[in-house]
């Protein structure tokens, strides 16, 4: 019951959230040849939906915890439909911007009402698995905005493609407040400064923060257009190529999320904590970066695994909306969620804008791809604010096993031969 009442609706609204964010990827081409978009300005268009989304968390987050998420979730992604309608028609680049702007704004609530709704109906040890469902679910819109757009560009355009999203988005809205269990109102006794406060202080949230949501940022910035770009530009691709490929990473993004929810578990059972494991797969995603670096192609197809590997390895950031669920208090979740998703979409956006950035410091050729070289100094940027996260969760964790021994130690300090045997 608690699947088809709570959990489908929402997973239906970030999954329409995720297309939404991910299809510049797949229209690039189609908007830079129509507007005659540098790589700033697609950058800055496509990113307009991080900041917009970024803004909507706070507000967001205090109506979750007061209204509950099926109540809020209506006129937000009304707001959504008419951003949608406005781009769709929208004529210059000023107008795109404002309208992908709106349509942020309005499914900023979509993936923190769910990780509230499934927060308030579940029991804590079944979120990690359900949380890695409804990213999975977040993974299909993304292989969504790939190579099936590509595929309705043939039989129709990019501004009627929008009317139908809004149209969808609308009737999420609706199946949402008329499906979802009511949650009851509560009073917010403590001010949002001060809860913001108790968030920012408390320990499991500023573990997931140091480790995992850099490599947050930086996922969601890098996998919602420039991996397509990289693809086209360094890898040489073919644009059907292209949308192919971003459709199969996509996939990996599913088949991560559902791996990661399972894995955390399965290491919970064994006494294994969560951050550890958000520790090994943060390793992994900066090796995989540090692949995009050095150029490294073994083989004709490596540029290709290493893409898919980006976004397979990616998927463990969402990691930290766990750690977050199940270490804060209850009254907190929905706050905590949308003051997760302030940092982070703040974050993908200063990436994607910057990245294209980046990429302007070199010229095209004549077919307006950027050289190798470029990417690789982005990707190189990207690995440098990243590490020191890594590095010091394994300082932290070498510090605690020193104290721990030297604890052991000074328990017992008689020495060995003063010691007096005992009977076996």
């Amino acid at each position: 019951m608690v699947v088809l009442m709570v959990f489908l609706p929402f997973a239906l609204g970030h999954y329409l959230s995720t297309l939404l964010r991910m299809i510049n990827a797949t229209l690039a081409p189609a908007l830079t040849a129509a507007l005659a978009l540098t790589p700033g300005q697609l950058g800055l268009l496509t990113s307009a939906f991080f900041f917009a989304f970024a803004l909507a968390q706070l507000p967001v987050g205090v109506a979750l915890d007061r209204w509950g998420p099926a109540r809020v979730q209506l006129p937000l992604l009304v707001i959504a439909a008419l951003g949608a309608l406005a781009f769709a028609g929208g004529h210059d680049f000023a107008q795109l911007l404002v309208a992908r702007a709106v349509i942020g704004f309005g499914v900023g609530g979509c993936f923190m009402a769910a990780v509230k709704a499934l927060s308030t109906w579940l029991t804590p040890a079944r979120l990690p698995s359900m949380q890695g469902y409804l990213i999975a679910v977040g993974g299909l819109g993304a292989a969504s905005a790939t190579l099936p757009v590509r595929i309705a560009l043939d039989y129709t355009d990019w501004r009627s493609l929008f009317v139908g999203l809004a149209s969808a988005l609308m009737l999420t809205g609706v199946l949402i407040r008329l499906l979802v269990p009511p949650q009851p109102a509560t009073v917010q006794h403590q001010p949002l400064r001060a809860a913001m406060a108790e968030i920012l202080r408390h320990p499991a949230f500023r573990e997931a923060a140091q480790l995992v949501l850099v490599p947050h940022m930086v996922f969601f910035g890098i996998q919602g257009l420039w991996i397509g770009r990289w693809l086209g530009d360094v890898a040489g691709y073919a644009e059907d190529r292209v949308s192919w490929l971003l459709y199969v990473a996509m996939g990996a993004v599913i088949a991560g999320a559902i791996a990661v929810g399972m894995i955390t578990e399965w290491a919970a059972r064994r006494g294994v904590p969560t951050v550890r494991v958000a520790a090994a797969g943060v390793a992994l995603f900066l090796l995989v970066q540090a692949g995009l670096v050095c150029g490294w192609q073994p083989g004709v197809a490596a540029l290709a695994v290493l893409a898919v590997l980006f976004t397979l390895v990616g998927t463990v950031t969402g990691i930290e909306y766990t750690m977050v669920a199940q270490g804060l208090p209850g009254r907190l979740t929905g706050r905590a969620a949308t003051c997760l998703n302030l940092l982070i979409f703040l974050g993908a956006f200063a990436v994607q804008a910057g990245f294209g950035l980046v990429l302007d410091c070199w010229r095209p050729d004549g077919g307006g791809h950027y050289p190798a070289q470029a990417y690789q100094a982005g990707f190189a940027l990207l690995l440098a604010l990243q590490a020191p996260g890594l590095a010091w969760y394994g300082w932290r964790c070498w510090q605690r096993r020193c104290e721990t021994d030297d604890a052991s130690g000074r328990m017992d300090i008689t020495p060995a031969s003063d010691k007096v045997p005992t009977s076996p």
